[in-house]
């Protein structure tokens, strides 16, 4: 989960430097098309290829849905806002995981993690700043991007043990790549990328198909309590590159919110890991896995 939070981060690093030159759905489709050449060469290597019907087992096709929703609107975000605004935004996560664990899979969530799940929207708000002159449309298409990756994460869960990772991963590309053709008109048609410009997408491809694997192999194998609370490496990697690439210095709402969010996402994590300690050993196999 660790390195899959510095590869996404150096990818949306990426992305919003080349978004200057190039509009989100060719950069979709540039780095899509990078990605899928060595996604599909590591999947035949693997032997790991599966039929198309695949894509329309439930939980494959939620997961595609949530990938391509949260990226498109991520993207849209962090090429008009801060990159660390967008990802302490995005450290809703694990808190809007745990809300749809309980809800989707009916896991039990006491009361001090729903006041820690209150707390993280509070500390949304913080960042988002709604009616204040801070306030832009671009922090609430982050907050969606986190409604669609919950719903991806969750997803990722239940999909079938025998459906290999790589697979999954050349699916999930293969779809996000489309969405970008798809919306590429829409958003001013295609503009001939530099030199410059395409060799930062084909590194986004190297470093999405590390993340993609690293990130789908940590929810699938690990424990989702323990693997969950490393997302918060990324708000590092944000502020870090953020400022060495753009100049960005985090302000004092945004700092606020994150530390706030951060806080509340732990908090949430240490009750999980007392109440399964308290839980008897044979409530174990056969049940949902464990929310955040």
């Amino acid at each position: 989960m660790a390195a899959a939070m510095a590869t996404f981060t150096l990818n949306d690093t990426i992305t919003k430097a080349v978004s200057a030159e190039l509009n989100i759905g060719e950069i979709l489709l540039v780095r899509g098309l990078f990605a899928i050449v060595l996604i599909a060469a590591l999947a035949v290597h693997r032997k790991a290829l599966r039929p198309v019907r695949t894509l329309f087992i439930r939980p494959v096709a939620l997961r595609v849905i949530g990938e391509i929703g949260g990226t498109l609107t991520y993207m849209a975000a962090i090429s008009q806002i801060p990159l660390a605004n967008a990802s302490a935004i995005f450290q809703a996560l694990p808190l809007v995981i745990t809300l749809g664990a309980a809800l989707v899979f009916g896991e039990p969530v006491g009361w001090r993690r729903w006041l820690a799940i209150a707390a993280g929207f509070i500390g949304v708000l913080v960042i988002v700043r709604p009616g204040a002159a801070g306030f832009s449309q671009a922090a609430l298409l982050a907050l969606a991007s986190v409604g669609f990756c919950a719903v991806r994460d969750l997803a990722t869960r239940v999909i079938p043990k025998q459906l290999p990772t790589v697979f999954i991963t050349l699916l999930t590309t293969v779809t996000v790549s489309t969405s970008g053709a798809l919306v590429l008109v829409p958003l001013g048609g295609w503009t001939p990328p530099s030199g410059h410009a395409t060799g930062l997408l084909a590194l986004a491809a190297v470093l999405i198909l590390i993340g993609y694997q690293c990130i789908i192999v940590s929810l699938r194998t690990g424990d989702i309590s323990s693997v969950a609370p490393f997302r918060y490496t990324a708000l590092i990697w944000a502020m870090l590159t953020g400022y060495l690439a753009f100049g960005h210095k985090p302000d004092t709402a945004m700092l606020a919110g994150a530390a706030i969010i951060t806080a509340s996402g732990l908090y949430a994590f240490y009750r999980e890991r007392i109440r399964d300690k308290l839980r008897p050993a044979a409530s174990g196999p056969g049940l949902p896995p464990d929310g955040l």
